[in-house]
């Protein structure tokens, strides 16, 4: 699509000319965007167009202004959000909401016999559970008893994959924990120098907010005063006042320790709360109707609302975003703890969604170890015979997935696809050029589908709030937001057809791209992905309209 010149999109439900999609043969020879984007150019950078604002955004609002406005509504499309949970009362979302018309509230009744009792706006697989372990801490957890000071000549060859994987995951868990305690140390150990500096200063400029100008304006200053002056002077080149850095201090002391006190946690069961077996997938009946979560502050529930904010942001309310899609309804199923999901809450959330009628699910999560793999597998291939597209985050660490392998995915080891109804989406930067790909970014020829925006993604997070976020969990939505609409404007076009549209309409660049924030690791960025294409809602819009009349 990136070289197609004349593709006419006719018949737009209005007397207007035809649109003609742009032609762009190689977008490497348009200029580069030398100067900072402005505040609100960050706020909306995704929805840009690269040709008009030279940022490599999808084109969202070049779609609306010259195709969507003079078309008729679409079929309202459901998306599942498959998440940490969502803020439902959020101002920017509460009127987009699923909400099951065959259940009655309240009622602690199943209406509608699905299983669920009172899921008005999707169902919420955790409870009251937050936090949680890492699945490898899980594995060592459940395995140890077993295999702990085993040598493999002592193990039977039944059990061996199982001692292999607890090996693995006892040397992962082991690396990640020291880790975080080394971390966690660390700020701390920045905290208790910086704060005594930090107040030796206020009371020797006075004043709190002072400037690295006014700490090498400081005359004849003694050998510890030295010492504080140039600390002070580094925190001051990462934000711009020191309590501002005590600030960020303190959250990396926070982040850590409760990494500590959930994720690497041997001692505790979070599971226990919710009287399900996790290794019984047939045992159905846990769970709660809460899919906003357990917590008045909701702060938990940030990621979710942060992709349905994404998605499907109510438009043109003059509040808070314009989300990427129109005619959409957000189903919310929470399934993603504060530590690594449970395959089994995966598959049945992935099933719940496709049952209740949701059409596109975003899955903005994944772990590399899995011990129901077969679970989700058998979920997605539900999903495929159901003809729904899941739209997943490729990860954040920054690594080739053709070497590595991830959950969820749709292939298997060797590289064989067992569903094509999955589309996962890398993390594009804001500038093109060779910081295109987000340094976080995991890429890869055969595992990674796209690209889209991922970097700085301004969206709703709780209690009436929006923020920066970024990550591939935020690449996902952006995609998932154009397959709705591309399946509410052309509900013929089947999910296999809809990926295989947003993977051949992208845009590509022949100029080799740094990966994984690594500048001795670059690759042309046709090469890291299967399409070799980022996502461009204007041309897939024209593809799917040419597509859908042939059928």
């Amino acid at each position: 699509m990136a070289a197609a010149s004349a593709v006419v999109l006719a018949g737009c439900g209005s007397s207007t000319a035809p649109i003609v999609s742009t032609p762009i043969e190689n977008i490497d020879t348009l200029p580069l965007k030398t100067t900072p984007l402005t505040d609100e150019q960050y706020k909306s950078w995704a929805a840009a167009d690269l040709i008009a604002d030279t940022i490599p955004g999808m084109s969202v609002n070049k779609t609306y202004n010259e195709i969507l406005s003079k078309r008729k509504k679409g079929e309202t499309v459901i998306v599942g959000v498959i998440d940490s949970g969502v803020d439902i009362e959020h101002e920017d979302l509460k009127n987009v909401l699923w909400t099951n018309e065959d259940e009655i509230a309240g009622n602690g009744i199943d209406d509608d016999n699905n299983g669920y009792v009172d899921d008005i706006h999707g169902w919420n697989f955790l409870g009251d559970v937050v936090g949680e372990n890492m699945e490898y801490a899980r594995i060592v957890r459940k395995l140890g008893p077993k295999f702990e000071g085993k040598s493999e000549s002592s193990i039977s060859a039944a059990d061996r994959p199982s001692f292999a994987m607890y090996n693995k995951a006892k040397a992962e868990y082991e690396k990640e924990k020291q880790d975080a305690v080394a971390q966690k140390t660390r700020y701390e150990q920045i905290i208790s120098q910086v704060k005594p500096a930090h107040e030796a200063m206020v009371k020797k400029l006075g004043k709190e907010d002072y400037t690295a100008k006014d700490l090498a304006g400081i005359s004849n200053p003694t050998a510890t005063e030295q010492q504080q002056i140039g600390m002070l002077t580094q925190m001051l080149s990462y934000e711009d006042s020191v309590p501002k850095v005590v600030e960020q201090l303190e959250s990396g002391v926070e982040y850590f320790g409760g990494r500590l006190d959930t994720h690497f946690n041997l001692e505790k069961d979070f599971r226990g709360v919710l009287g399900d077996n996790p290794d019984d997938i047939t045992d159905t009946n846990y769970g709660n109707n809460q899919v906003d979560g357990p917590e008045a502050k909701k702060e938990h529930v940030k990621h979710g609302t942060h992709v349905a904010g994404i998605i499907a942001g109510e438009r043109n309310n003059k509040i808070g975003v314009d989300g990427v899609a129109n005619n959409v309804e957000i189903m919310t199923v929470r399934a993603v703890p504060d530590g690594d999901e449970y395959d089994k809450d995966i598959a049945l959330a992935i099933r719940y969604a496709v049952d209740n009628g949701a059409k596109v699910l975003n899955t903005s999560f994944g772990k590399y170890y899995s011990t129901h793999p077969e679970w989700v597998r058998d979920a997605i291939k539900y999903a495929a015979s159901k003809d729904v597209l899941i739209v997943n985050a490729a990860g954040n660490e920054g690594l080739d997935l053709d070497g590595t392998e991830v959950y969820p995915n749709d292939q298997t080891k060797t590289g064989a696809e067992y569903a094509d109804n999955v589309l996962t989406v890398g993390a594009l930067n804001y500038t093109y050029g060779g910081e295109l790909v987000a340094t976080f970014s995991n890429y890869g020829k055969t595992n990674v589908d796209v690209f889209a925006p991922g970097v700085k993604i301004w969206s709703t997070t709780p209690l009436n709030t929006y923020e920066f976020l970024q990550g591939t969990s935020m690449a996902a939505p952006e995609v998932a937001g154009v397959a709705a609409t591309l399946r509410s404007y052309y509900p013929n076009l089947s999910a296999k057809e809809v990926k295989q549209i947003i993977m051949d309409s992208g845009l590509t660049t022949k100029s080799p791209v740094v990966l994984g924030g690594d500048d001795s690791n670059t690759d042309n960025f046709g090469n890291i992905s299967t399409s070799g294409k980022m996502v461009n809602m204007y041309n897939a819009m024209i593809m799917a309209d040419k597509r859908s009349r042939l059928k």
